[in-house]
């Protein structure tokens, strides 16, 4: 399978030669468009010049780590959604990755396909959702700020606020069953990574709190339910 011009366009960085040039065989066989980088500079000139529809991001990289350029893009760079790869399997290195706003992971050595099957996860996940078939779900009121869930998109005074791709689909699962407890089997699911432990989950919505509450520490509007999960009252 060749790539077409409107073929999602993937950014591969891995200090490995072997592995960058194996990946990138693949991946552009799987029908995407690739472009590989070798360290985290690399990474970032290829950032600036081009738009990428999602990053494979190793985690162990001399200099700056996969981590740390993490980190830097979710403060202040592209929302490019990111797929960690670490030779790393502990639960704790995978929530490291969460905590830093990747929105998924997995653990070397892999399957290929596993991976194609996970970027095409993202990819739907990260794509402008369908008009819900209840066309009467209108926007939400979260604060100062308004939640679409047919555009899954967040405004507010300050305009559009950025999200990532797992922020996203968890304020849509959420935003469509307001006052509703939704566990966190149903918010994993939502989410597209049924494997993701209740770890990652807190993690991902610790990462919605700080963008959407006053005090993140006193949550008024995604609120834990002990035992049970996760429910959005909307309001001022």
């Amino acid at each position: 399978m060749s790539a077409t011009t409107d073929a999602p366009h993937l950014l591969v960085v891995d200090d490995d030669a072997r592995l960058r040039a194996l990946l990138q065989r693949f991946l552009a066989e799987q029908g995407f468009r690739v472009t590989a980088a070798a360290d985290a500079a690399a990474a970032r000139r290829a950032l600036a010049a081009v738009s990428f529809d999602l990053m494979v991001l190793d985690v162990m990289m001399p200099g700056e780590s996969g981590l740390e350029l993490t980190e830097s893009l979710r403060r202040d760079g592209p929302e490019v959604p990111i797929l960690m790869l670490t030779a790393r399997g502990a639960p704790d290195d995978r929530v490291a990755g969460f905590e830093m706003g990747v929105d998924d992971y997995l653990a070397k050595p892999f399957d290929p396909r596993e991976l194609a099957l996970r970027i095409r996860t993202i990819l739907r996940r990260a794509a402008p959702p369908p008009p819900p078939a209840d066309t009467s779900t209108g926007p939400v009121q979260i604060g100062t700020r308004w939640f679409d869930p047919q555009r899954a998109e967040l405004r507010g005074p300050e305009g559009v606020v950025r999200l990532t791709g797992g922020e996203q689909s968890l304020l849509l699962a959420l935003a469509q069953r307001p006052n509703e407890v939704l566990s966190r089997e149903e918010i994993a699911s939502a989410l597209g990574t049924p494997e993701a432990g209740e770890r990652a989950i807190d993690v991902q919505v610790t990462r919605l709190r700080r963008k959407i509450e006053p005090d993140p520490r006193e949550p008024r509007f995604v609120q834990t339910v002990r035992h049970r999960g996760y429910v959005l009252r909307p309001g001022v």
